[in-house]
């Protein structure tokens, strides 16, 4: 059964349309801690027996053992890392995505999310959970709004450079590191131009947490515990289930991302889809950061069909975050299946559904999650999925 619903826009007043996302802070009651019943085992004990006790057996570790004392499931991309790592929040840091881009650290982000914006380029955020030993993350541009409210899911520190007045309401309710206030970010003359050279890293985040008062550990109530659902790492989601499962061995977004041009290349040695753009006519080539030549990649690719307006002569768009009227796709291990996606509050997470009804299981590793405009199409091998 798909979890679509009608929706009627008309309802809806100017206002939510033109902020896209505007909601007021929700404040999420704290889940209490479930009650463990003990059972006692009140069975006489036997005589005993005058055959000799068996030896006890040493037990393998189980598979989800960690590979080393104080390492958890992270709860962005379910790998193993280290416990502080994992109570600490991450960073939401906005980059562009043009050809002057000089893009530092992208490669190490768990969950990366693209998003037009005026003048149909896209721009980059990325969630970074491991981030307190970085020593150059950028570069940094402005803010959209409804960036922000994707950015809320995760708790995270959100940083950027600035942004049009249309941010004002909702940065307010964030805790976020501004270039244009900010003493901690640097230049880089060495960056591909000057507009495109404003970068920060982890003792800049660190001294302006300091001194906001931020907190630096994830705060209860603001995220919820569980984002993602992920199947067993033993037992990764193949999509076999789905009869109506698509192979999908290459995913191109340039029909909804026309400046970008970005497309996936599923790579079955490494289960990874690979990331491409051609930002410079037909010449294309890997997406790579430019701290260590890496090419982006991804487990997990979602994408969002999202309700979407125009704001002004200028372009700004807003596109309504919390909804659950839309569709979307689940791409994973060389295939895909259609799903359904809501969010239904600021801190909540956005949930994706089969068409059954039930939240789908992501692999463990990275996710890209794309926000396409509704109305806009892409590419499964050379199939056009609207």
């Amino acid at each position: 059964m798909k979890r679509l619903q009608v929706l009627l826009l008309a309802a809806l007043s100017s206002a939510l349309l033109l902020t896209g996302c505007g909601k007021e802070k929700e404040e999420k009651p704290k889940v209490e801690a479930p009650v463990v019943e003990q059972i006692i085992d009140d069975t006489p004990e036997e005589e005993d027996s005058a055959e000799a006790p068996e030896e006890a057996v040493d037990e393998e570790p189980g598979e989800d053992a960690p590979p080393s004392e104080g390492m958890v499931r992270s709860r962005i991309t379910n790998e193993w890392v280290d416990e502080e790592v994992n109570n600490t929040r991450p960073l939401a840091i906005m980059t562009p995505n043009t050809k002057t881009a000089s893009q530092y650290g992208i490669s190490d982000a768990d969950v990366l999310y693209e998003c037009n914006v005026e003048g149909s380029i896209t721009r980059l955020m990325w969630v970074i959970q491991d981030w307190q030993n970085a020593d150059k993350l950028g570069n940094i541009r402005s803010c959209r709004d409804y960036y922000v409210y994707w950015a809320f899911e995760w708790d995270a520190l959100y940083v950027h450079f600035g942004g049009p007045f249309y941010i004002d309401e909702v940065i307010s309710r964030t805790d976020h590191i501004d270039g244009k206030t900010s003493s901690s970010f640097f230049r880089d003359k060495n960056a591909k131009n000057a507009t495109d050279n404003a970068f920060i890293d982890a003792a800049g985040v660190l001294t302006d947490v300091e001194k906001k008062g931020y907190s630096l550990q994830m705060r209860d109530g603001y995220a919820d515990e569980q984002h993602y659902r992920f199947a067993p790492e033993n037992e990764p989601n193949d999509l076999s289930q789905y009869s109506d499962a698509i192979t999908a061995n290459r995913v191109d977004m340039s029909p909804a991302y026309p400046v970008t041009n970005c497309y996936f290349v599923y790579n079955s040695d490494t289960g990874l889809y690979e990331r491409f753009q051609h930002l410079s006519g037909s010449s294309d080539g890997p997406h790579t950061d430019m701290a260590n030549g890496k090419q982006l990649a991804f487990k997990n690719i979602l994408i969002q069909n999202t309700y979407y307006e125009v704001r002004d002569a200028k372009g700004y768009l807003a596109f309504r975050c919390h909804d659950n009227t839309r569709d979307g796709w689940f791409f994973t291990g060389g295939k895909g299946i259609h799903v359904n996606w809501e969010k239904s509050s600021d801190y909540g997470a956005t949930r994706y559904y089969d068409d059954a009804g039930n939240e789908i299981e992501l692999n463990t590793g990275k996710t890209m999650v794309c926000i396409v405009e509704d109305g806009d199409s892409f590419l499964v091998d050379d199939q056009k999925i609207n």
